[in-house]
This record gives C-alpha cells, structure tokens and sequence, in this order.
C-alpha cells in the first residue's frame, strides 16, 4: 500500500468512526475503553477528559577532542505525515523560534559529563536522532551493550540516511570518538561491512572507533543456531531478528565463548572455536559440522584480526581516563528497556541489559559519574517481534498507522505492530531507569487525527487496578487498558521549530504526558531530518 493512501484512509477511517454511532458496549463491566491485552474491543467515541601516555598510544584515542562547537541546523529532510485538514503553518522563522535556538544550546550544553540516551519502549524509538544531534557536544559517543540487532536511522547534514547496526551514531561528527563496549557483541564481518559502506559515502572510519578488547565475539553459527532455535520454539517463537545475538550472549554465560583478544592469539583461537562448533552440533540436529568447516573459518579469522587490530583498545581504562581528564562522554544504548532481559516483558525479550544498570556494566564505567539520562519514546508505541503489546491496534486501523509512520524495522524490515501509548508502561520505564528528561519523537505522524488516546492504567480481569506494570505474561495479556481521550490537531507540525508555535492540542498532549509519568518532555521530534526537533 502507497505511503500517502495509507494516509488518507486512516484519516478517513478516523473520520467514520467519530460520526458513527456507537457500537454495543463489550459484554463485560470494567469500563474498558478501546483496544487492550489480545482482543479487539469496542473503540466508542469520548470526549477529551587529559589522559595518560598510555592511552595516548591508541591513534584514536588522540582523536577525541576536548569539546567541539555545537553545530548549525542541517538542513530538513522530507517527513513522513498524516495529511493536514488545513495549511501548513508559514516557514518563516518567528522570533520566538529565533530565541529558543539559543536556549536549546543551553540545554544540550548543560547536560552532564556523561550523559546517556535510552529507550523507552520496545525499541524503534528514534534513538540514533537525538545522539546524533547531541553528539557534537560530546568527545564519545559509546555503545554499551547489543549487537547488530539494533537499528539506528540517522541523516547527514546534506539529509543523507545512514542506518547504523553496531557503529556509535556520533559517527557523522568527525571529531567524535566512537566506543563499542564490553558489553557489546560483535560481528566482524558485519562490522567491517557498516564501516566499508560508511567510508564509501565520505564518512571517514579508521582511527574513529575503538571496540573493546573484552566484547564478545559473534560468529556465523551463532546466527544459524539463533534460527533454529526459533524454528525449534515453533508457535512459542520469540521473533528474534536472527543475528546470532541470544545465542552470542549465552556462549558468553556458559563461559566458553571468544572475546575479540582472542584474535590477538591465533595460537589457540582454533581450539576455542571448535568447543563452539561441537556445542552446537551436539544440541542441534539441524547444525551440520565438519573440521573443513572450523579450519575454513579460522582462517578467514587470521584475516579479520589483521584489520581489526587498530581497532582493538582497552576502552573500560580509554572511558576513565577520558572522565578523569574532563572529556564529555554520550552513551547510546540499542534495544529498550521493555526489552531488558530482567526487566522486560520475558521472555519476548533480548538478551542484553538496554537499561541504565547496562552502561556500568556494559562500559565498565562508576554508576556515581553517570548523570543526566534521556529516555526516548514515541508519541504512539510500537513492537517488533512477538510478546504482549496491551495498547496495540488490530486489523485496518494499526495496518494504517504503520504505514502513515514508516514502521518498518531498519534492521530486518519487518513490520512493526502499532498502537496508543502505553503511558504505565512509559512509567514503567521512567522509574527502573530514573530519566532526567523525555525526548518525545514522531509527533508529526499523529497530525490530522480527530481524537488520540493514552492508555493511562491497567485493569485486572475482576475490573481492579493494577498498580504497577506486571512481571507475570498471563496478568499482562488480561489487562484491560483504561484510556483516556485527547483531542487531535489538524494542522501540519513538520515545519514547526518552537514549542510554543504547536497547535495548542499538540501541546496539551505533550504536557498531559509530563503530567502522567512526572519527567519533563525537553526534545520533541516532528521528522526525520537534524533540524526536525523542538527544544521545550
């Protein structure tokens, strides 16, 4: 289905509802409100209620500068919207917007030395955005945790689209350091692929990453068994995106996986590899192993650690020397924190920690240097994979979202499922990590909606009130969401660039969800492209 028919049948969708009477209440009496847990319900309409000589050594190292100016706005890329009942606000810069560009400064330049970005939902958030406009305020920007599995979409300042898997997003900004951290899988020749198309398109690489020498390795067959596994499961499938990374994650529990020093003693890396090999031979009948297989993979190896080695840096000792000697440092986590292997929705869940405890564990960096930590969360929510989903929209309605939104997965391309916010879910989130603040993004896709809802707490079956987000999956799929309704707004925000210049629906909206979860929205996201975010 066309992008823009999609827009204007979900318009029109939204339109026939609010004019049809409506339907018979569902047969119970808990006052549940639209779509909740697994069943479609009835949608009524409502009204709105300096470092050590050591370190030094490592060419990259030099590279990390002592704070870069902040940059000008790049230029807009095309966003991806609902059409607009009325004309677009004009383009002209207000002098309100005019002032706010200072303020946003401020406000980029006073977060803390280390500071972090998070996700807040099932990932998809937009994350790679908001560290891709911070990161010229910053010397590093570090991944602590996740592999290939993540998928971050960012824009050059010509609105070029990188999407990043493993790669830091500070690297468009050249005097910005980048870090994979121990707590990071890698996979090399992924790696090296990311880096051979970004070199291709002008991004300079070499001397601008560093990956640690305690990540683990992830090899091919780390992926084939991740797919067996899943074929295994059957109809109790996770929905994993297969690149190995669960599997990767549990040679690393089961303590007999390689780490990437490992390349640095070809010797024994052989030996090391066969015990992985004959692991997954002997679990799975489907996994065929023979020793032509290790010795053409050891091989290939040789090879990869060759190019790897100027990578390679003790980045726990390159980070602290970095906080001692005042270098600013923004850690770029993958996944969400509703996917934590502890405490997400398991076990539809991935196998790495993408909360606030990751970064120390995943960086090798004290929890008393972290400061400010951003969560990022959609307007709407939306999920990857299998795994409860209380405010998700069936049939029509979330097929039409989806497309109005883009939601397609950068990593595997799969569509994403679709729904309201889940604000005790963002609550959720908003205490296991402790956010400073809220970047609110894709805004812009909700314009043109007559009514927009937020599931503001969860029922039990018997109609009590849960009090806090359920570990158990059985409470979770019964819950039945309580909405609360807000009125839409019909003008086009794409080009909007000062808070105070949204429509005064879109900022009730914005305000009511500050309200709800008691952290202040400071980013919001109104497009794709660099400028395409308002300072609140």
């Amino acid at each position: 289905m066309r992008i823009a028919e999609s827009k204007r049948l979900l318009a029109d969708w939204w339109c026939a509802l609010s004019l049809a009477p409506p339907p018979p209440p569902p047969p119970d009496n808990s006052g549940h409100l639209g779509f909740g847990g697994r069943t479609r319900l009835s949608l009524p309409v409502l009204k709105p209620s300096t470092m050590s000589s050591s370190t030094l050594r490592h060419p990259a190292a030099t590279d990390a500068g002592p704070g870069k100016s902040f940059s000008p706005a790049a230029p807009r890329a095309q966003s991806l919207r609902l059409p607009r009942r009325c004309p677009a606000a004009p383009a002209a810069v207000s002098t309100t917007a005019a002032a706010e560009v200072d303020s946003s400064a401020d406000r980029v330049s006073a977060l803390s030395q280390v500071a972090g970005v998070l996700g807040s939902q099932w990932g998809d958030e937009g994350k790679g955005k908001l560290v891709d406009v911070l990161a010229p305020r910053f010397d590093i920007v570090a991944r602590c945790q996740g592999g290939a599995n993540a998928g971050h979409t960012i824009y050059n300042s010509e609105g070029k689209k990188f999407a990043l898997h493993l790669v830091p997003s500070g690297i468009l900004h050249e005097g910005t350091l980048c870090v994979v951290g121990n707590g990071a899988v890698i996979h090399v020749p992924g790696f090296f692929g990311e880096i051979d198309g970004l070199e291709s398109n002008g991004v300079r690489c070499n001397g601008r990453i560093l990956v640690s020498d305690r990540a683990h390795l992830l090899f091919d067959l780390h992926q084939t068994v991740d797919g067996l596994r899943e074929t295994e499961l059957a109809n109790s499938f996770i929905g994993t995106t297969k690149r190995g990374i669960g599997p990767c994650y549990s040679s690393k529990v089961t303590r007999n996986g390689l780490r990437v020093c490992d390349l640095r003693h070809m010797d024994t890396f052989g030996d090391k590899l066969d015990v992985l090999f004959k692991d997954a031979a002997a679990r799975f009948q489907g996994f065929k192993y023979s020793p032509s297989m290790l010795k053409e993979e050891v091989e290939r190896y040789k090879r990869f650690a060759e190019r790897l080695e100027p990578f390679i840096a003790d980045t726990v000792h390159v980070l602290n020397e970095s906080i001692q000697q005042n270098k600013k440092i923004l850690v770029e986590g993958g996944q969400a924190t509703m996917l934590d292997i502890d405490f997400g929705t398991y076990p539809f869940v991935t196998s790495s920690s993408p909360s606030a405890g990751g970064i120390c564990t995943g960086l090798g960096i004290a929890p008393r240097v972290i400061g400010d930590l951003i969560g990022v969360v959609k307007a709407y929510t939306t999920r990857v994979g299998s795994g409860p989903f209380p405010t998700e929209l069936f049939g029509e309605a979330g097929d039409l979202l989806r497309n109005a939104g883009m939601e397609f997965g950068t990593t595997t391309g799969r569509p994403r499922r679709c729904g309201w916010l889940d604000i005790v879910a963002l609550k959720y989130c908003c205490q296991i990590n402790g956010f400073s603040s809220l970047n609110l993004t894709k805004l812009d896709v909700l314009s043109g909606l007559p009514e927009i809802k937020l599931g503001v707490s969860y029922n039990k079956i018997d109609g009590g009130k849960l009090q806090s987000f359920p570990g158990d999956l059985d409470t979770l799929e019964q819950v039945q969401v309580q909405y609360e309704v807000l009125p839409g707004w019909q003008t086009d925000i794409s080009s909007v660039r000062s808070y105070n210049e949204l429509p005064q629906a879109a900022r009730r909206y914005v305000e009511r969800i500050e309200e709800l979860v008691g952290v202040p929205v400071h980013y919001i996201g109104v497009g794709p492209g660099r400028d395409a975010l308002i300072y609140k």
